[in-house]
């Protein structure tokens, strides 16, 4: 798949998958979640105070609102108790995937990872965006930005591995792994991402990190742009080529994904990997369209099996 349309399509072909949403009373998430309902994604379960939705529902589009009478709510008035009830509807089998609402991260990912009452798979939650960028040439997988701050080398592997699985899930046959620093040479002292990014490549090609080819540390303009690996002769079979932008950090990484779709026109879909099923996890400030593309993509994943 080489653009964010192709998801939504591919989704459609699944029928309605039915959505538990935490704290749903928040407009752009109530358009989005219309919107997907509309377009045969998603079954959407409201979870939240009832009286708030239903003003968030008047709200939306502007003033112009939105129907959400098909819907099933289910009142839970406090932040916490709708996070846990979310979780339950996805853990009975009442629904098939999870979306934030207007709750904190930290409170939704608390009780969807919570180890006896929650989704909780054993490994790292872990945040993966998607991207078509007019300027490349195929969808671009960008981890993580939103929820591990300084990730330490395994916790990096754990990152590739999500990476890896959302991108063949997409068609993505043998994703290239880009892992970014704003150098390409190796500089413990002063830069010590470079030595970690330089010990995975090493871990991959020895087979510690499967499924993907990975180089690093390479800068932002190597891993997306041939002319300047040309340029700078640098021989690898990622650069200038990259499937997946793995960054060094949360701040580096919050940068790069607002830059691609604030600046450069970008659009994009967003999931938390790692649980047992796919979470849609956006910012209050992404548009309709993000979180609409975003549902699709967790939709996708969810019906997938998401093991690198």
């Amino acid at each position: 798949m080489n653009h964010i349309s192709e998801i939504m399509e591919k989704a459609k072909t699944l029928g309605r998958r039915r959505l538990a949403v935490a704290s749903a009373q928040e407009a752009t998430v109530l358009e989005a979640v219309v919107d997907a309902y509309r377009e045969g994604i998603a079954e959407p379960i409201l979870v939240g105070d009832p009286s708030a939705i239903a003003r968030a529902a008047a709200e939306a589009n502007k003033g112009s609102g939105v129907d959400i009478s098909p819907f099933r709510i289910v009142e839970e008035s406090s932040l916490t108790a709708a996070a846990a009830k979310a979780v339950a509807l996805v853990r009975s089998g009442e629904a098939d995937f999870l979306m934030k609402g207007i709750i904190d991260t930290s409170l939704l990912l608390r009780a969807a990872l919570n180890k006896e009452t929650g989704l909780n798979a054993g490994r790292l939650a872990i945040h993966v965006a998607v991207m078509e960028v007019a300027t490349y040439h195929k969808l671009l997988f960008v981890t993580d930005v939103a929820l591990n701050i300084a990730p330490d080398l395994p916790a990096f592997v754990d990152i590739i591995d999500s990476a890896v699985a959302v991108a063949k899930a997409l068609d993505v046959e043998t994703p290239k792994v880009a892992l970014l620093a704003a150098v390409e040479k190796v500089n413990p002292e002063k830069m010590p991402w470079t030595a970690t990014a330089s010990i995975l490549t090493q871990m991959n090609r020895r087979e510690q990190i499967k499924n993907c080819i990975v180089d690093g540390p390479l800068a932002l303009d190597n891993a997306i742009s041939a002319e300047s690996a040309r340029i700078k002769k640098i021989q690898s079979d990622v650069a200038g080529n990259a499937d997946i932008l793995v960054v060094p950090d949360i701040e580096a990484g919050n940068i790069l994904y607002k830059c691609l779709l604030d600046l450069a026109g970008a659009k994009g879909a967003a999931v938390i990997m790692g649980a047992t099923v796919p979470i849609v996890l956006t910012s209050r400030a992404d548009s309709a369209e993000t979180k609409l593309a975003s549902i699709a993509l967790a939709s996708l994943l969810g019906s997938k099996a998401l093991r690198a």
